[in-house]
């Protein structure tokens, strides 16, 4: 099951990777300004690095420093990698980590364009991640952690990147209570970031497992429905293409054509917002001096 999950992940994401979607469409814009991007944000780097498919701003709450090597799990386009480049600087690295081939095209293309120098994009999934024990700051994520099928071993290497003292600083989805099981069972809720996030105990009690401290994990408060500002948006981490974009039909270029319609319907018959939250996450790995938590620095 979790093969046909991540063929599917990978399949859905690669269309929207091959799309038109950018800041300059609207809907995209709006999405991203509604889970906490300023505008100021958004015009300092390539617009297409936005493809609407944030549930946060990690790069808010992460308390990013000068010289530090921050990592994306799920970077996709390269929005927070971007933006995280600018917070470390040149004596800094920000390095972005992503499963789909066109997704990391998109971002090397992104950083060409924007001139950026001290990022780097490699093709990986976030539970085998291509980099050294205790070599990274910071780890950030957007909507991401949610899609893994195995989190346990997600946050095991999270914790195994780390520096002593390290964090990490992550956008998700969690639940507040059980879903419906017509989302629950549902591979279009699943690939759309919704049936797979876990609840937000379970999402404490692991990280504290893989040996994190200092777990944090705040509802932000805001509104899933905002997915519905991008035009014949299905699902709240993956947007429709328009017809015309360069990857053709969204729904065709999929496994399978009907899940953007089983997604609709479903969000169309259930509050989303009733079980599940966009939540802020931050854990800190014992040992080293560790920057702040959130709300102090």
């Amino acid at each position: 099951m979790s093969e046909l999950l991540m063929d599917s992940v990978k399949a859905k994401y690669g269309a929207v990777a091959e799309s038109a979607l950018s800041s300059e469409h609207e809907g995209v814009k709006a999405v991203a300004e509604a889970f906490g991007y300023t505008a100021e944000e958004l015009t300092s780097i390539p617009a297409e690095a936005n493809m609407g498919l944030s549930c946060g701003n990690p790069t808010a709450t992460a308390h990013l420093r000068p010289g530090e090597v921050v990592v994306d799990l799920g970077s996709g386009g390269g929005l927070d990698v971007f933006l995280s480049s600018k917070q470390v600087g040149p004596t800094g690295r920000a390095i972005g980590i992503d499963m789909t081939p066109a997704m990391i095209d998109r971002a090397r293309a992104n950083a060409t364009v924007g001139g950026y120098t001290n990022v780097e994009f490699y093709l990986a999934n976030i539970d085998k991640l291509p980099l050294p024990d205790a070599s990274v700051d910071c780890v950030i994520s957007n909507c991401v952690l949610n899609l893994a099928p195995d989190k346990p071993a997600v946050f095991r290497e999270i914790a195994r990147v780390l520096k002593p003292g390290g964090r990490l600083a992550a956008s998700d989805i969690a639940l507040k209570s059980e879903l419906p099981e017509a989302i629950a069972s549902s591979l279009a809720a699943y690939v759309g970031c919704i049936g797979g996030a876990i609840h937000l105990e379970t999402y404490r009690e692991e990280l504290l497992k893989a040996g994190f401290a200092s777990v944090t994990i705040v509802d932000s408060g805001a509104d899933l429905n905002a997915y519905a500002k991008i035009e014949n948006q299905s699902g709240c981490c993956g947007p429709a293409m328009d017809a015309d974009s360069s990857s053709g039909d969204a729904c065709n270029s999929t496994p399978d054509p009907t899940l953007h319609a089983e997604l609709s319907t479903l969000l169309a018959t259930y509050d989303v917002n009733a079980a599940a939250a966009s939540v802020k996450v931050y854990a800190l790995k014992p040992g080293g001096q560790p920057c702040c938590p959130p709300g102090c620095c």
